[in-house]
């Protein structure tokens, strides 16, 4: 099974890609793939931007990332509420390739963290009820609120009831996905 993550922030000190980082841990017998988004940065889509010069490399690049995956584990930041610019950017130019829809039909484990009590819920809630429309097979979500109390990088999730809802949506993805393959 081949796993392709990513964390939607371009934030060289992400809590979300701490966050995807050890969702991975969980998955030993996968090929996993933890891409940054500051390796796919391209211009601010724009339907000009594409009349001009096309759909940007890194575009087509991230794409062919999701088709060769089985599963895609992202862990969204949430800025005002929503998606970040970078993650909304290379959501908007991968919509734009002919003949796709952006998630390709995959299954999808999708999480939000963040350092405030709601951890990253307005994001999480826009992306599981948006990304069915592109293509997502959101198989399970998770939200791990208030970062700095709840997780440390030598344990991971300390809380142990937070941690045992992830284990549970974990294996539920795990469940869901050998159905699949």
């Amino acid at each position: 099974m081949k796993i392709l993550a990513f964390a939607g922030s371009n934030s060289s000190r992400s809590i979300n890609k701490q966050l995807v980082s050890y969702v991975l841990t969980y998955f030993t017998d996968a090929q996993t793939q933890l891409v940054d988004l500051n390796d796919y940065e391209m211009p601010i889509f724009s339907v000009d931007r594409e009349s001009k010069d096309g759909i940007p490399v890194a575009a087509l690049d991230f794409a062919a990332k999701i088709d060769e995956a089985d599963l895609i584990v992202c862990s969204l930041a949430e800025h005002n509420g929503a998606y970040t610019a970078a993650f909304k950017n290379i959501l908007d130019w991968v919509s734009r390739i002919s003949g796709r829809k952006v998630w390709n039909d995959k299954p999808m484990f999708v999480m939000a963290t963040s350092t405030g009590a709601r951890g990253g819920s307005s994001v999480l809630e826009i992306a599981t009820t948006r990304m069915p429309f592109n293509g997502g097979k959101v198989l399970e979500k998770f939200s791990l609120p208030s970062f700095n109390n709840n997780f440390s990088i030598e344990d991971g999730i300390v809380d142990e009831q937070l941690k045992s809802a992830l284990e549970l949506k974990i294996q539920s993805v795990k469940t869901q996905l050998a159905k699949l393959i």
